[in-house]
């Protein structure tokens, strides 16, 4: 008998507007794990101190939650169990402190234990407070945390989980959670070799399966009923066609990163810079050939051993002194997610002992950006950044001027002249 489930996950990594091929393997999404974490371990540090506030607006919490959010189809609205719902009084970490610390503490004790026991134990324990408006939600932060142990959370996924397994999970309980996640870990281990030790991926498949993109197999044996359902996936490029929207507009947003980084690179070069393209974007396809063409094939020493290696690493562009090696500029596209993650890895650039970016930190946007990427430097979470001197460099600055600057410039007085300090 064929395995239906196993036909599923196959048709479903080969669908282009799958979670698997417009999320799981997005460049950009590893990317964001080490500011994930950072933001969390802020949350953790202001609550310990007793100044994360009563307000989730503006608060550390916002933005962190925020950039979660932004993970595309398969986070969004996972901002929604965090925002003030004043008529409820939820979530009641904002109002109650012993209940403010109390999450704190799950927080510090999830990123600081390596054992599935553990986890489950700070869930336990947070459990037994029955805090009002604070359920399984909280596991999308877990998740960024403890990847191959944690899956995300969301209606969609229990909808999924409950469709491919037969079971009645609920949303909104802790102990309904753990039940799925023992489910969800059995699906995987059965399926490894189609999935992945990330539980991302089948958290991912399940929610495709649960927004309705693709039916999961009939519960029942009989040819008629396995017959029909696998005519109806059959016809499911059709329904999928008719859900691209999102999604080729996601692959433009690929696109133009891409591109910005390609004149960025192009620029550097021609300035006499060696430059280095982010880890995880080198093989990127552009003009026939990779992204990381010409470029570093790896980092200096002093930069590779430095504390937040792992995270320069993945700084879109660098430019560094032909002669020194030493980082002259660190530069960051941001064509329309948040600057957190962008932030993050440009403090871990200047916080490194002797890896400061003498030429400066470069955030790089679409032109009508400029307000809302000064707004959110203004945030409580990036009260660090006032020293940096962060430029904003608009995508038409440098469109109009890259090619006289590459001809006629010297250093980074081009660059810049063209960009405008935040």
């Amino acid at each position: 008998m064929t395995d239906l489930l196993r036909v599923l996950i196959e048709r479903w990594r080969e669908d282009s507007g799958s979670t698997y091929r417009t999320w799981f393997l997005w460049d950009e999404r590893l990317k964001n794990f080490r500011s994930i974490r950072r933001g969390i371990a802020q949350v953790v540090e202001e609550i310990e101190a007793g100044t994360f506030g009563n307000v989730y607006k503006g608060s550390s919490l916002e933005t962190i939650v925020g950039s979660i959010a932004e993970q595309r189809q398969i986070f969004k609205g996972a901002d929604h169990a965090f925002l003030w719902k004043p008529k409820l009084r939820i979530p009641d970490i904002y109002e109650d402190a012993a209940n403010q610390r109390a999450f704190g503490r799950l927080l510090h004790h999830c990123s600081c234990c390596d054992t599935e026991q553990e986890l489950v134990n700070g869930i336990e324990t947070i459990d037994r407070l029955a805090i009002k408006g604070l359920g399984p939600a909280v596991a999308n932060l877990l998740y960024f945390l403890h990847p191959t142990l944690m899956p995300p959370f969301n209606t969609a996924i229990v909808n999924g989980f409950n469709a491919v397994t037969g079971s009645k999970v609920k949303l909104g309980r802790w102990d309904q959670y753990l039940a799925m996640r023992q489910g969800v870990l059995e699906l995987n281990r059965s399926y490894r070799d189609l999935l992945s030790n990330d539980l991302g991926a089948i958290a991912g498949f399940l929610f495709d399966v649960g927004t309705g993109r693709f039916s999961a197999p009939p519960v029942g044996t009989g040819d008629a009923a396995r017959d029909a359902w696998l005519l109806e996936l059959s016809k499911a490029r059709e329904t999928a066609k008719r859900l691209e929207g999102p999604i080729a507009a996601a692959r433009e947003s690929d696109l133009t990163h891409t591109q910005i980084q390609a004149w960025l690179r192009d620029l550097g070069l021609a300035l006499g810079y060696k430059v280095w393209i982010a880890a995880n974007d080198r093989g990127r396809a552009y003009n026939g050939t990779t992204l990381a063409a010409g470029c570093l094939e790896r980092l200096p020493p002093s930069i590779e051993e430095a504390a937040g290696a792992e995270s320069i690493r993945l700084i879109d562009v660098l430019w560094l002194d032909a002669a020194s090696s030493c980082v002259t500029a660190a530069f960051e596209v941001e064509h329309t997610t948040s600057i957190y993650s962008g932030i993050v890895r440009m403090l871990d650039l200047a916080l490194s002992s002797d890896l400061h970016a003498t030429g400066g930190l470069f955030l790089v946007a679409p032109d009508g950006r400029e307000d809302e990427v000064r707004n959110q430097l203004r945030r409580p979470a990036f009260s660090r950044v006032a020293d940096l001197k962060v430029r904003f460099l608009p995508y038409g600055e440098l469109e109009c001027n890259k090619e006289a600057i590459a001809r006629f410039g010297t250093g980074m007085k081009g660059i810049q002249a063209i960009a405008r300090l935040l």
